[in-house]
C-alpha cells in the first residue's frame, strides 16, 4: 500500500463515517498522511482526527476510535492502533506489499511496452474530426494510439489543409479506418508506425516472443493488417468527436524546423487542450526543468544502470526475488505509480487527454530520480552486488520500460542514451 493508497483508504473511512450518521463532519477533499515520526508507532500516521474534531464537537480521540474501527482488516492494513491526543498510526501488511511489488514487477516484465494496454474502451468505435491545424492533429493522432491501446476501432478525419509530409515527419498517421491494435504478436505493426526504437528498447525485461514481436513482424503480417477487412472499419455513420485544443499559433513546418519532431510533440500534448502550448526554445533545454529531458533522461538512466550492472557481472531480480527485499520510502513510492500506470492509460484514452500521460511519466521520472539519489541501484565505493542491488536493478528497469511505452503513445521517441 502507497502513501497515496492509504491517504484513500483513510478519506473513504470517513466518508463511510459520514455517510452512515456516526460522524457528523464536513468530509475534507484530501487527507495527510506522513512517515512516523523517530519514537513514534507503526509506519505512518495521521492527523485527521484533530482535523475532524471541531466541526464533528468530539474529542479527537473518539473520532480516531471510529475511523480506527472502520480500517481494522482492511487489505495491506496490519494494524492501525490511536495514539496521544487522538492520532491514527497505520502498520502495513508487508504481505500485501510483497505481493503488489511482486505483480507490478511481473506484469512490466511480461507486457514489456504494451504495460498498460486493456480493454477499456473494447467495443467502442471512435471517429475524431480535429480542427483545421497543427496542435489539433497532432492530438488527434495521439488520442487514436491511446483509445486503440484500449481496445478502441479509431478512424480520423482530418480537416482539408492539415495532411501532408510535415505533419507526416511529426508522426501524425493518415485517416484511413484503424482496427484496434490486437494484444498479440501483432504488436510489431504499433511499434513499427510508432517509433519502434523507443518500444523495442522498453520491451527488453519481455518474455522472449513478445520481445521478438517487437523487433519486427513479416511484411506479409504488415500487410494484412494495413488491408482491414471492411468489417473491421470504422463506419462513416459513427458520431464525429471534435479535437479543438487551444491553437498552437505555428505551422508544423515551423515547429519542426525550430524543434524537431519530439520535442513538438511534447510541447502540443503536455498542455491541457484547454491551455495554451508554451512552444518555446526551452523545450530543448538539457536540464531537468525541462519537462521532456526529464522524462527521456530518467529513461536512459535506466539503461545506464542496467549496462553498469552487466559491466560489475549482475543482473536484475526476478519479481519473487525483488518482491521480497524490504522497499524504501522512496521505491514503495515508485512502486504506486507504476502500478497506477494502467489506470493512468485507461483515464488518458477515456478523456481524450494526452496530457495526463505526460503528467503522470513526470512523476515517474521524478519518483525514479528519487529512488536513483536515495538507494543506487550499482553499488557504491566498496560494496559487493547485494540482493538489495538486484531488487533496486528491477524496479529501475520496470521504471524505463513504463517511460518508454508511455513516450511511444505519445509519438515521441525514448533514446537509451542521451
Amino acid at each position: 500500500m502507497t502513501p497515496a493508497d492509504l491517504s484513500a483508504t483513510v478519506l473513504h473511512a470517513v466518508r463511510s463515517a459520514v455517510d452512515a450518521h456516526v460522524l457528523r463532519a464536513p468530509v475534507p477533499s484530501r487527507v495527510r498522511v506522513e512517515r512516523t515520526r523517530p519514537g513514534g508507532t507503526g509506519d505512518y500516521a495521521t492527523a485527521v482526527a484533530l482535523q475532524l474534531a471541531g466541526p464533528a464537537a468530539r474529542p479527537a480521540r473518539e473520532v480516531a476510535e471510529i475511523l480506527c474501527a472502520r480500517m481494522s482488516g482492511l487489505p495491506g492494513l496490519g494494524r492501525v492502533e490511536v495514539t496521544g491526543a487522538g492520532f491514527l498510526n497505520f502498520t502495513l501488511d508487508a504481505g500485501a506489499d510483497t505481493a503488489a511489488h511482486r505483480a507490478v514487477l511481473a506484469g512490466v516484465r511480461e507486457r514489456g511496452a504494451r504495460y498498460g494496454y486493456g480493454d477499456a474502451l473494447a467495443g467502442e468505435v471512435l471517429r475524431l474530426r480535429p480542427a483545421g491545424e497543427v496542435r489539433a492533429a497532432v492530438t488527434a493522432d495521439a488520442v487514436r494510439r491511446l483509445a486503440r491501446a484500449q481496445g478502441a476501432r479509431v478512424r480520423v478525419d482530418h480537416a482539408a489543409g492539415t495532411s501532408g509530409p510535415d505533419l507526416v515527419r511529426l508522426g501524425v498517421e493518415d485517416g484511413t479506418d484503424m482496427d484496434a491494435v490486437p494484444d498479440t504478436a501483432p504488436s510489431a505493426l504499433a511499434a513499427a508506425r510508432d517509433t519502434a526504437p523507443s518500444a523495442v528498447a522498453a520491451a527488453r525485461g519481455a518474455a522472449p516472443s513478445a520481445g521478438a514481436a517487437a523487433r519486427g513482424a513479416a511484411p506479409s503480417a504488415l500487410a494484412a493488417a494495413r488491408d482491414t477487412p471492411a468489417a473491421g472499419t470504422v463506419p462513416d455513420a459513427a458520431p464525429a468527436i471534435a479535437i479543438r485544443p487551444v491553437p498552437a499559433g505555428a505551422t508544423a513546418a515551423e515547429l519542426l524546423r525550430r524543434l524537431g519532431p519530439d520535442a513538438a510533440r511534447w510541447g502540443l500534448l503536455r498542455p491541457a487542450g484547454h491551455d495554451r502550448a508554451d512552444l518555446g526554445d526551452h523545450l530543448l533545454v538539457q536540464g531537468e526543468g525541462n519537462a521532456l529531458f526529464l522524462v527521456r533522461h530518467a529513461h536512459a538512466r535506466t539503461h545506464a544502470m542496467t549496462r553498469g550492472a552487466a559491466l560489475l557481472g549482475f543482473a536484475a531480480a526476478g519479481p519473487d526475488e525483488a518482491a521480497a527485499v524490504p522497499a524504501g520510502p522512496e521505491e514503495v513510492a515508485l512502486y504506486g505509480l507504476l502500478a497506477d500506470h494502467p489506470a493512468e492509460l485507461a483515464a488518458a484514452a477515456r478523456h481524450r487527454a494526452p496530457d495526463r500521460l505526460a503528467r503522470h511519466l513526470e512523476a515517474v521520472a521524478h519518483a525514479f530520480l528519487d529512488v536513483h539519489d536515495a538507494a543506487s541501484p550499482l553499488p557504491v565505493g566498496d560494496e559487493k552486488p547485494s540482493a538489495a542491488h538486484r531488487s533496486r536493478l528491477a524496479l529501475a528497469e520496470a521504471a524505463g520500460t513504463v517511460l518508454a511505452g508511455g513516450l511511444s503513445l505519445l509519438g515521441i521517441s525514448a533514446p537509451p542514451y542521451l
